[in-house]
């Protein structure tokens, strides 16, 4: 997302920031720095990142605890893993928000990793499983659902955008998968979840996938900027 301070900071501004993996890369926390807060559910995460200087608490993003102390929330790929309430992050950084301050982040958007999706679901539905889609674990919002959600917390939206985003996978799609996948894969047998995941590779070949054996993930992102009035 950038450095903090692009944002509209200034000097002297305090800010809360989602870690998200890769929770060790050094430009990430490096943005954090002495004036932020980085936050992630994970204790080993927030292990890393003190060990690193960063100034970090254990802390999960639906819940967070602050009264009117910050003058800015940053969130870069970590809301669309809150499908179970995408609410009540939105409402925690309202409520950690000064008046004026700003919420910034950007998430997976409307067709996010679409062709994926389907390929996991279609192949969980060939092996049995019924109500496939209920393993997505994924919240990818439009704009007009997320820009609703952000006045309805209180926030004034300044800008919400829907970003389509190709990303090429160093690792191919078997790699995007044994990290990304295993919310489906658990709804199989151990045993059979390594073929699982070759059947969806060869499913999605013909449309992610060049002729020099390059992989492209479909990713779309949605960015967005609002302020606490």
């Amino acid at each position: 997302m950038g450095d903090p301070a692009s944002t509209g900071g200034r000097k002297g501004t305090r800010f809360v920031c989602h870690l998200y993996p890769p929770w060790d890369d050094e430009k990430a926390l490096g943005e954090v720095g002495s004036a932020g807060l980085g936050i992630d559910n994970s204790p080993n995460r927030i292990a890393a990142a003190l060990h690193r200087g960063i100034n970090a608490s254990v802390m999960d993003a639906r819940t967070l605890v602050f009264e009117n102390e910050f003058d800015a929330v940053f969130s870069n790929a970590v809301l669309h893993w809150i499908k179970d309430d995408p609410d009540a992050p939105i409402a925690g950084a309202f409520r950690a928000l000064r008046i004026g301050g700003r919420f910034v982040g950007e998430l997976g958007g409307h067709g996010c990793v679409g062709a994926i999706t389907v390929a996991l679901v279609a192949t969980l539905e060939r092996r049995g499983i019924r109500d496939a889609a209920s393993w997505i674990p994924w919240y990818f919002p439009t704009i007009e659902d997320y820009e609703l959600r952000l006045r309805r917390a209180g926030f004034v939206p300044q800008s919400v955008q829907l970003i389509p985003r190709p990303t090429p996978l160093p690792t191919g799609m078997r790699g995007w998968l044994d990290t990304f996948a295993n919310p489906f894969s658990a709804a199989l047998p151990c045993e059979e979840r390594g073929g699982f995941l070759d059947e969806v590779t060869a499913l999605l070949k013909p449309v992610l996938c060049d002729a020099n054996g390059r992989w492209t993930a479909d990713y779309a992102r949605l960015r967005f900027a609002a302020m606490k009035p």
